[in-house]
């Protein structure tokens, strides 16, 4: 029997051990960070890690013909990837990250652009499963199965700096940024080198770490989780653009929005790190207009 779907897009460390061991529940280790953090995912994952997960390289897994960070593949560059990760179409794909929530949304966002709904985030994350009593493992892993994995490309989910120009105009979509206020306001230079410091005019901010509780790293739930969105002036009834850095906790908005049943969402891949570092696109400083 398949493992039922879920409504609820991040599941709990105890729902984890329920399943865990069944060869159609893949577990994928998605952790990334800051390039100025000098952390090495990768090393983590050998050292530390739940049993039977393989390494999803955020970085890797991107398109190659860019200069932009961690951008999208092409429908067959991931389903190449994620086929030599023994991960199939017919299976339920489960995401963590040794942060708690963070890099886990890029992954999740990234299987449902490609046309794979049967994915989940672990609430908490590696942190939330140790502190869950769960198991670890160590080491080299063994190398994956590869698996058949159908890639169908969705665009509805997905902006570019042409579509975010054009909503410049037309307003059609809330543009929401998940950065730190300091960085949106334009107040702090921002960490990567050679970009511009500011908002897309008309831009909302909610820093998406207002969307977790600071003890744990879960995710808020219900009416909590809704305040947030409302409290950044984002109106949940309307489209909505997710933006950030460089596309990666950009989805933890997308994550959150989703988990609140909102489904006209989407997440402008390039985000501060292609309108930043491009003179051409208008910028804006100071609080949300």
């Amino acid at each position: 029997m398949a493992v039922p779907a879920l409504t609820d897009p991040l599941v709990s460390p105890l729902w984890l051990l329920g399943v865990l061991g069944r060869p159609d529940v893949k577990l994928v280790d998605a952790s990334w960070h800051m390039p100025a953090a000098k952390r090495d995912a990768k090393a983590e994952f050998a050292a530390k890690r739940i049993p039977g997960a393989v390494f999803f390289d955020i970085d890797g897994i991107s398109d190659p013909d860019t200069d932009l960070p961690h951008m999208l593949p092409s429908p067959q560059g991931f389903a190449n990837a994620v086929s030599a990760l023994g991960i199939g179409s017919a299976d339920t794909v489960v995401i963590y990250d040794s942060t708690g929530l963070f890099s886990a949304a890029r992954a999740w966002w990234m299987f449902r652009v490609f046309s794979h709904d049967a994915v989940y985030v672990l609430d908490g994350g590696l942190p939330g499963w140790i502190a869950a009593g769960g198991e670890l493992a160590s080491g080299e892993p063994e190398a994956p199965t590869p698996a058949a994995f159908r890639a169908q490309y969705r665009a509805d989910m997905v902006r570019s700096a042409d579509d975010l120009k054009t909503n410049l105009e037309t307003g059609a979509e809330q543009v929401l940024d998940a950065r730190a206020a300091a960085r949106f306001t334009g107040s702090v230079p921002e960490p990567r080198a050679g970009l511009r410091s500011g908002h897309i005019p008309g831009a909302r901010n909610l820093p998406f770490n207002e969307l977790l509780v600071s003890e744990t790293q879960q995710m808020l739930e219900g009416e909590a989780l809704r305040a947030r969105y409302l409290a950044a002036g984002i109106d949940l009834s309307r489209p909505v653009v997710t933006s950030c850095g460089s596309g990666v906790t950009a989805a933890v908005l997308a994550l959150g929005l989703h988990r609140l049943g909102v489904s006209d969402v989407a997440l402008y891949d390039g985000s501060w790190t292609e309108w930043g570092g491009r003179n051409d696109l208008p910028l804006a400083t100071g609080a949300a207009a």
